[in-house]
Parts: C-alpha cells; sequence; structure tokens
C-alpha cells in the first residue's frame, strides 16, 4: 500500500481474480445492506428498554447477529475463503465490525482508499464478556480461564474444612440449590465460602439458584411400584386414584398439564431415564405406555422431574416457596440463577420481586437458566429484558433442556446457545452432568472428558454434588489448562504442538 496514497498499487491482475472480486464485493453489500435494515428494525424493538449503558453495545451487536443469521451466508462466506478473507466465523461478538474490516480489504484489493476499523471496535464485546466472567464466576485461578462452579453440597455448611479443599482444588464460584436446605443452612454455607476465599485471597462468587416451577412427581400409587420396562403402561393422573387400579398411577405438582396431554405425545421422567408416550386418554387422566428406559427397568420415585416437550406450560414463574425465599436470596445471594424462565415477562415479575427486598442496593447480576424448548425460542428477548436492568448471563441447562429439544437436537442447541450469548456480549455456563461418572465412582469416561473438553469455550463450567468432589474440580481443572493452549471460543489457538517434535524419520 502506498503510503502517500492510502491505496494498494495499481498492479495488474488475472480478470478472474477481479471478476471474482467484483462478484463477491456484491454479495457482501447486498448482505450488508439486508443486515443493517433488519438489525435496525430488530434493535428498535428493544431500544426504549435498555437502561444500563454498558449493555447497549451489546444489544445493538445482538440485533446485528440475529439479522445476519436469517440468512443463509454460506456463499458469501466461500467467496470470501477463496480470496483468502476472513469468513466471518468466528465474528459473533464484533459482526458489524467485521463485515466493515472485509469490506475495507475488499477495497484495498480494487485499488480504492481503504478505512479499516479500529482494532478496539473488535475487542470489547470480549472484554466485556471477560468483565462479567469476573463479575459472576469469580477471579482468575491462575492455571485456566474458565471457571469452575461447584454445586455445594449440605456437607458445606458444616464442615470448613470441606470447603476450604474445594477452592484449593479450584473452585471459583459456588452453586446453592434453594430447592433443598433452608435459610438456616444455606447462611451457614455462605459464611463458609466466604472465609474460605478470604484465607484463600481469592474471590468466590455465591449463587443462589430459584428453584422456579420445575414439574415433579408428586404421588405414586400404589407406593411400592415394580420397575416398567419397555411396553409396560401407567396412568397420569390430575388427582390421586381414589380405589385401586389395575396400572400404577402418579399425579404430578401442576396437575392442569394433565388435560393439555394428547395420544402421541411423549414425555421424559427422571432427566429422561424413563421415555413414555401417550397412548389413551381417559377420565380424569392419561394412559402412557414407556418406549424408552435401561433394558434392566426403572422405578417411579417422588419428587423427579418429569417432561412434556411438545407442551407450552404457561405456569407461573414463582412458585410460592420462590416467594418465601427471596428475601434471603436478596440479602445474600452475589448472583441470583434463575430456573425454568421462560418468558419476558418472567424475568420481569422476577426483577419486580427482588426489587421489594433490595431497598437502596444496586440489582444483583441475573443468571437465566435455559431449560426449555420455548426458553430457547424466546433466547434473545430474555436476555434483552434482564440485561437492559440487570448484569445477566446464560446457563445451558442440558438435563431438562435436552428433554425438552430432544438429544439429538441438543448438541445444536448449545452451540447456537453460545453464538448468541457472544454476540450479546455475556458469559455462559455449560453445566449439568459434566464428568457426572468421576464425580460419582472416582472413574472419568472417555466420552465425558470430550464433554468437559467442549465446555472450555464457555466462561464456567458447572459441577454437581458427588463423593468426589474435590478429585473432580482438580481433573477438570487440568482439562481446561491443557485446552486453554489449544482454544479460545471458537478459534483455534496454534500454539505448539507437545506430541511431535523434530524430525519425523520413516
Amino acid at each position: 500500500m502506498s503510503e502517500d496514497t492510502g491505496k494498494f498499487p495499481d498492479h495488474s491482475r488475472r480478470p478472474a481474480n477481479t471478476e471474482q472480486i467484483a462478484a463477491c464485493r456484491k454479495l457482501l453489500d447486498e448482505a450488508i445492506a439486508r443486515i443493517d435494515a433488519d438489525s435496525a428494525l430488530i434493535f428498535a424493538g428493544w431500544e426504549s428498554e435498555i437502561a444500563r449503558p454498558v449493555f447497549r453495545a451489546g444489544a445493538e451487536n445482538l440485533a446485528c447477529y440475529l439479522a445476519a443469521r436469517q440468512h443463509d451466508l454460506t456463499g458469501l462466506q466461500s467467496s470470501l475463503s477463496v480470496l483468502g478473507l476472513s469468513s466471518l466465523g468466528r465474528a459473533e461478538a464484533h459482526l458489524r465490525p467485521s463485515l466493515a474490516a472485509v469490506s475495507a480489504t475488499l477495497d484495498g484489493l480494487s485499488g480504492l482508499p481503504a478505512a479499516w476499523p479500529e482494532p478496539a471496535a473488535l475487542d470489547a464485546g470480549l472484554a466485556q464478556i471477560t468483565s462479567d466472567q469476573n463479575r459472576f464466576f469469580g477471579d482468575y485461578p491462575g492455571a485456566h480461564n474458565t471457571r469452575i462452579m461447584v454445586t455445594m453440597p449440605q456437607q458445606g455448611a458444616t464442615d470448613a474444612d470441606f470447603v476450604d479443599r474445594l477452592v484449593e482444588a479450584g473452585a471459583s464460584c459456588f452453586r446453592i440449590n434453594c430447592a433443598h436446605d433452608g435459610p438456616s443452612v444455606w447462611a451457614a454455607m455462605i459464611s463458609n465460602i466466604r472465609a474460605s476465599a478470604a484465607r484463600a485471597e481469592r474471590t468466590c462468587p455465591v449463587v443462589m439458584d430459584i428453584a422456579g416451577p420445575k414439574c415433579r412427581i408428586e404421588s405414586i400409587s400404589p407406593r411400592k411400584t415394580r420397575r416398567l420396562y419397555r411396553g409396560d403402561r401407567f396412568q397420569l393422573l390430575r388427582k390421586p386414584a381414589s380405589k385401586h387400579a389395575a396400572l400404577p398411577s402418579i399425579t404430578i405438582t401442576f396437575p392442569d398439564i394433565v388435560a393439555k396431554l394428547q395420544p402421541g405425545l411423549q414425555v421424559w421422567i427422571d432427566d429422561g431415564k424413563i421415555g413414555a408416550r401417550v397412548v389413551e386418554l381417559v377420565e380424569d387422566g392419561a394412559i402412557l405406555e414407556v418406549t424408552v428406559v435401561a433394558d434392566k427397568g426403572k422405578k417411579l420415585k417422588l419428587e423427579k422431574g418429569i417432561n412434556f416437550p411438545a407442551v407450552d406450560l404457561e405456569i407461573e414463574h414463582l412458585t410460592a416457596t420462590d416467594r418465601e425465599n427471596l428475601p434471603f436470596v436478596a440479602a445474600n445471594a452475589d448472583i441470583v440463577g434463575c430456573s425454568f424462565v421462560q418468558r419476558p415477562q418472567d424475568i420481569r415479575g422476577l426483577m419486580a420481586a427482588l426489587k421489594q427486598h433490595r431497598g437502596e442496593r444496586p440489582p444483583q447480576p441475573l443468571l437465566l437458566k435455559i431449560e426449555t424448548g420455548l426458553a430457547v425460542r424466546n433466547l434473545p428477548r430474555l436476555i434483552v429484558q434482564a440485561g437492559s436492568h440487570h448484569p445477566v448471563a446464560v446457563m445451558i441447562a442440558r438435563g431438562d433442556l435436552a428433554m425438552e429439544v430432544g438429544t439429538e437436537r441438543l448438541s445444536e442447541a448449545q452451540e447456537e446457545i453460545l453464538w448468541l450469548c457472544e454476540a450479546a456480549h455475556i458469559p455462559v455456563v455449560w453445566a449439568t452432568q459434566v464428568l457426572e461418572t468421576l464425580l460419582k465412582t472416582g472413574a472419568p469416561s472417555r466420552a465425558e472428558v470430550t464433554d468437559a473438553a467442549m465446555g472450555q469455550r464457555a466462561e464456567c463450567i458447572m459441577l454437581n454434588k458427588g463423593p468426589y468432589i474435590a478429585e473432580t474440580i482438580r481433573f477438570l481443572a487440568g482439562i481446561l489448562r491443557r485446552m486453554d493452549r489449544h482454544q479460545f471460543k471458537k478459534t483455534a489457538r496454534l500454539s505448539a504442538l507437545t506430541s511431535w517434535r523434530g524430525a519425523q524419520p520413516l
């Protein structure tokens, strides 16, 4: 490029290259015009709600990303790649500046003045994600960038040394599940977490996870049921059977759902351990036939979750128990986990309820747990509704989500959620059954090691409770440390390989 003119030298080029550049320029200009128009329309529907200036850039980029991904850009990507230019495949956090950078490069290749965006425009989104990563998931432990969240067992309320071991092993933040225990136990857990973090000179935020309206088995008749196998049938009723029936029966915590069932609908129980299909509607309920279960069978158990993927559950987001717990959560949680949030009005209701108990204190950061198909469809709106007023992050709660969207679709859904959140400049938690076999038995499976490595692309990975929790934290930290050398988000890092060095004689 000439320092005097700011243009590329007018070297002769093959006609094919000139034609390729012109064709690529046409595709790019059309895409930019379409994206700018569509994103302006999307953002206009959000702008008046945004009360946090720091969130505005993320919302604008999210609108741009949504506008771009409503169309097939693979043809444009191919044209850019042929010319050795960015294919936009890693542009989630800075889509419009990336389009501007490619446009400037095409200008340069065409001999026109080229003006590239400032590097800061490309870095700002990831900088915001990193800032919120520290806020939500604690400080950088020094060995790996992706943080580790641990679901606190009851032992954490009574055993300070146990909490010290978890922090020493590499835990960065702690989750308290408000579906279990109560304020006295939670207070003891928080006290031990704060003390352990102080001794380690670390910042370890406490996430208090409001249980939300999870549908569970409420009663079983007869109480001692046999194992269910494929082809077995049972009843799902609005209320407990008044007399002994030929088939076992269950009731659920939200009985109004039963009226929405139709023949052919699939139902999942206990995180997919039992799959059943509605085969017949009966008075006050339905008959279901088991279609999926392990060869050794499985018993129906109280309190186990039950999912209805094809039914939009119009359920009040905050239960009576949630409202009873909110004063404690508002006073003590660093982060508020929002289980089973599905609609923007769910967010508004939670924010209003928290505000009643916060007084003049600043709004608490919200961690949105995405657990249903409706939540996935509404995710952009959920992010903007929450992020407009509170710092916000997202948890990919893959247990219930797999039941709701289907296990085959889950792999795609979790990728899309990662991309969307990066576009919105918010951090993500990779959750549910990570290294579960190691947690429970002390030995990991090969498949779950790969899953944990995939989770490194998120800002945090959540571990559940288990007898080998300290060992699992250390094992996960080792995976993350290795993967950090090779991967950041969707970008492969070309660090030196350690497996093959020097000459390779045959």
